[in-house]
C-alpha cells in the first residue's frame, strides 16, 4: 500500500504503529495529482517584522491530506498546501509521489513556526517529522523559506488557523 501522509500521536510512533490516513477510509491509493484545493491567503511574520504572503489551498479531509502535493509538477513561489490536523498531533511528513522538493513548515498551537524541514527530497519515504506537537503542517515550494528568510519562531496568520492576517 502507498501511503503520503503518517499521521500518529507520540505513544503510537514509541510501538512503532504508523497510523496513515489512507488506512482511515479512502478507497483507493492515489495515482494523479488531486483538483486545486479551495485557497486562503496566509501570511508569515518574521521577528523582525517583515511579512511573508501566500495563497494556500486548504488540505482537510483525509483524502486531501493523503494526496496532498502528489504528483504536482510545480509549487508556486507564493503558493503551498496547509494541513490541518485539528488537534496538536506529531506530524510525519513522506515524499513517496511527490515529484518536486518542498518546504515542510510545522505550525505550534499558538501560531507560531515550531520546525521547518527544507528542501525534502521528491519521491523519498524517509519520514519527515515535527519533532513535537503542531496543529497544522504548511508545505511550500522546496527553498522558499531560506531564500525569504523564514525561520522557527515566525509566527503564521491563516483565518482557517484562528490567526486572521
Amino acid at each position: 500500500m502507498h501511503r503520503r501522509r503518517v499521521i500518529g500521536a507520540s505513544a503510537a510512533l514509541l510501538l512503532g504503529v504508523r497510523t496513515s490516513v489512507w488506512a482511515q477510509g479512502a478507497a483507493a491509493e492515489p495515482t494523479h495529482a488531486q483538483k486545486v484545493l479551495p485557497k486562503e491567503r496566509l501570511v508569515i511574520v518574521s521577528k523582525d517584522g517583515v511579512r511573508h504572503d501566500f495563497d494556500v489551498e486548504l488540505a482537510k479531509t483525509a483524502e486531501q491530506q493523503t494526496v496532498g502535493l502528489m504528483f504536482r509538477k510545480s509549487v508556486p513561489a507564493n503558493g503551498g498546501m496547509l494541513f490541518i490536523w485539528g488537534q496538536p498531533i506529531e506530524s510525519q511528513m513522506w515524499m513517496e509521489n511527490t515529484l518536486v522538493p518542498l518546504d515542510m513548515v510545522f505550525i505550534a498551537a499558538d501560531g507560531t513556526i515550531h520546525h521547518i524541514a527544507e528542501n525534502t527530497v521528491p519521491q523519498s519515504l524517509a519520514v519527515i517529522s515535527s519533532h513535537g506537537p503542531v496543529v497544522a503542517t504548511l508545505e511550500l515550494q522546496g527553498g522558499i523559506t531560506s531564500k525569504l528568510g523564514i525561520l522557527v519562531g515566525d509566527h503564521v496568520l491563516c483565518k482557517a488557523l484562528g490567526t486572521n492576517p
